[in-house]
């Protein structure tokens, strides 16, 4: 015998819930909609967790779904009155003493897919308050938000001024050569097939400019999702100029070099989380570099490539291998630039046991938590950008 089917409001609720879902990025229809009230048909909601794991099955498709899931569940299942408690506690009255937080990640696009539409009791002031962000344009806005409290309808724009940032240009020369009149070499093959006609006329040739292989190592752990999913737009974008090879790691190594190589840039992260069965799961960057060294470095670090190393580096156990797997990966490339989103923080210091390990092993030290640090990237991949000497940050920790 069958349960009957949820009375009252439940499903306008679930309706309710799955339009803040969307709204915070997850792709839910109307299908889904109808599935989940199926499910809870079939399932009961007599205990939470199972009521919680129903709805999980039906409405997040992806790994990287579940943090915005989570939080959204949170807030919308409370008890009642919850709701206007938050919008109460939103609104700027903080003490002036306490000290500014930095907000979880996804907290901005969960904000706004709940509390977007509430309605608002509008109080005369008598004072006239200035925003100072007033005086800047959306786009300059936009370039140092951080990835992780970006809204939804942000991350869009943000993707699509990653498809026309300026990629970088930095051609070096091969040891392959291609015809050229001014150059400095004799081609004698040319010049040997020149001369059956008659005229003897030395062809000239100089090595082909190619620009390097780029080979990415991202950090899909839990404090890294958010900001790997942006950064695999720019690795999509950045491999239709150039060979770029891309490894995601948690617990274990992943290759998806082949998944984001998709002409579309959402079928290509699409592929490449399901692919990775770790993501914002937990972290072994020791493990997982030593994987890469013994697995992976002799097949696609060749022609002088740049190793992009994309980790916060906030690792507790192995350290000595840590740092012997750094250091191997960082002879067997050009360049080894290390990207850590913890650099966003103005009272960052190098003190963990993962950082000091590292540091001494890479050539650049740089943030990527925005669109300005990522052009700012592109710069230094040309060779233009600002030195990002590691060094500095072992002396300032000590």
């Amino acid at each position: 015998m069958t349960e009957a089917a949820p009375q009252g409001a439940l499903p306008e609720n679930i309706l309710h819930f799955a339009r803040a879902l969307r709204d915070a990025g997850l792709p839910v229809g109307p299908g889904a909609v109808l599935d989940a009230v199926s499910a809870i048909e079939a399932t009961g909601f007599n205990q939470k967790q199972d009521f919680r794991a129903a709805l999980h099955a039906v409405f997040v498709k992806k790994h990287e779904h579940t943090l915005l899931f989570d939080q959204i569940f949170d807030v919308y299942w409370r008890r009642k009155g919850f709701l206007e408690k938050l919008i109460a506690m939103m609104s700027p009255q903080a003490k002036p003493d306490a000290k500014p937080q930095k907000p979880d990640a996804g907290a901005a696009r969960v904000a706004d897919a709940l509390f977007k539409n509430a309605p608002r009791q509008e109080k005369p002031k008598p004072q006239l308050d200035l925003d100072a962000r007033l005086t800047m344009s959306g786009a300059e806005i936009l370039q140092t938000r951080d990835f992780a409290q970006m809204t939804a309808e942000e991350i869009a724009q943000a993707r699509k001024l990653i498809d026309r940032l300026a990629l970088p240009d930095d051609r070096r020369p091969t040891r392959r050569y291609a015809p050229n009149r001014n150059g400095r070499r004799i081609d004698p093959r040319r010049s040997f097939r020149g001369s059956l006609s008659g005229i003897i006329d030395l062809e000239m040739r100089s090595p082909r400019q190619k620009p390097p292989p780029i080979v990415a190592l991202c950090d899909i752990s839990g404090s890294m999702a958010e900001y790997t999913r942006l950064f695999l737009h720019f690795l999509h974008a950045l491999g239709e100029k150039r060979r770029v090879s891309t490894f995601l790691f948690g617990t274990r190594l992943t290759n998806v070099t082949r998944a984001l190589r998709r002409r579309d840039p959402d079928e290509a992260l699409a592929r490449c989380s399901a692919e990775a069965k770790d993501w914002s799961g937990g972290t072994r960057i020791g493990a997982s570099l030593h994987a890469f060294n013994r697995d992976w470095s002799r097949r696609v670090l060749a022609q002088g490539a740049v190793v992009l190393l994309f980790t916060d580096g906030l690792e507790r156990e192995g350290v000595e291998e840590l740092s012997a797997e750094t250091q191997r990966l960082h002879r067997s490339c050009r360049r080894l630039i290390w990207l850590n989103p913890l650099l966003r923080f103005d009272g960052f210091a190098a003190k963990a046991q993962g950082l000091r390990a590292m540091l001494p092993e890479v050539d650049e030290f740089r943030p990527i938590h925005s669109l300005a640090s990522m052009a700012e990237l592109v710069r230094a991949l040309e060779g233009d950008g600002s030195k990002a000497d590691p060094r500095a940050w072992l002396r300032g920790a000590a």
